[in-house]
């Protein structure tokens, strides 16, 4: 067989009967606001963060929506709660106290 150079690159399809929603959970209790989130990305725009590390409070939300937990606790390691999310929220979510909840969940577990 001729080698192209190409290969299959594994599904990343999330099956949503698996995923562990625990977590978004438990923040959807003490946060309502994260269900407010129109993932706009006004947040990652203005990340002064996210230009060196990828942060992304929209991530995060999509993430913890899909059970993605260790994706979410890498990328909120980044953080560096300036609150710059939080001015430019359409949507008038508090994103830097939703992390500080986020990351308190974390600890707890």
């Amino acid at each position: 067989m001729i080698d192209f150079g190409f290969k299959i690159s594994p599904s990343s399809a999330i099956n949503m009967d698996n995923a562990d929603l625990s977590l978004y959970e438990k923040v959807r209790e003490i946060e309502p606001d994260i269900s407010k989130c129109i993932a706009c990305g006004s947040c990652s725009a203005t990340c002064p963060a996210g230009r060196f590390s990828g942060m992304s409070v929209r991530k995060c939300i999509l993430d913890l929506q899909r059970g993605k937990k260790n994706e979410v606790k890498k990328m909120l390691s980044c953080c560096m709660l300036c609150g710059k999310c939080t001015m430019v929220c359409p949507r008038g979510i508090n994103t830097r106290h939703l992390i500080l909840s986020i990351c308190k969940l974390y600890k707890e577990d």
